[in-house]
């Protein structure tokens, strides 16, 4: 046993060697880092669409100047408030589960922002979306360190956030497309994106246990 052990060892570890620890470290950043960025961009989307749905939203439902900023504010005060919450249940429950709660509560969120008719159903999502979000960007900061060293993490962090970029070259095109539907039914048409946007980000969670692990094995 202490000859195959004095063999192993002079051999080297197949883990150790530089190759193969790239080639390790590619595959976990193939498998983790689109996903996290594609979530990231629809968190994105879903907490700045706000903004453009302003251009037509106060004259729809006759809000003020003084409502939309109350509500467009009170977004920060469920994220400031749940952030570490949602980071302790992150830790017990692992990122599967969190990640699974986050979208499904902020998908629930978007689909309902198409029935708001009066201020305080407003200032009420808004909120909530904010207490759904909060966890998200920590959480996926905290479950990046899971993965990789603190030699690699600075390049996986800026990849991910490299997503907020592209959430905004993304969100233009479909706010105007929500503020510009099909002549036909303007309002149906317009209804039916917000729809689809949430409930794919809903249906994300079918696929989050097939695309991330909690921890390394």
């Amino acid at each position: 046993m202490a000859s195959a052990a004095h063999t192993g060892n002079r051999g080297g570890s197949p883990a150790a060697n530089p190759e193969n620890l790239e080639s390790v470290y590619r595959k976990v950043t193939w498998r983790l880092l689109p996903f996290l960025m594609f979530l990231w961009i629809l968190a994105w989307i879903d907490r700045v669409n706000v903004g453009f749905a302003k251009l037509t939203m106060l004259q729809d439902l006759q809000f003020s100047e003084t409502v939309y900023g109350l509500g467009a504010g009170i977004f920060f005060l469920g994220y400031f408030f749940f952030e570490v919450p949602s980071n302790m249940w992150l830790e017990r429950i692992g990122a599967r589960a969190t990640i699974a709660r986050i979208t499904i509560g902020w998908g629930i969120i978007c689909v309902l922002m198409m029935f708001v008719t009066q201020p305080w159903q407003f200032y009420t999502l808004r909120f909530l979306l904010g207490v759904f979000e909060a966890g998200f960007y920590p959480g996926i900061i905290l479950y990046l360190t899971y993965w990789y060293p603190s030699l690699r993490r600075a390049k996986a962090f800026g990849l991910f956030m490299s997503a907020s970029a592209l959430a905004g070259v993304i969100g233009g095109p479909l706010a105007f497309e929500q503020e510009h539907p099909l002549p036909a039914s303007p309002a149906v048409g317009a209804a039916e994106l917000r729809h689809d946007r949430a409930c794919h980000t809903v249906d994300i969670r079918r696929h989050r246990h097939h695309l991330l692990s909690d921890r390394q094995a």
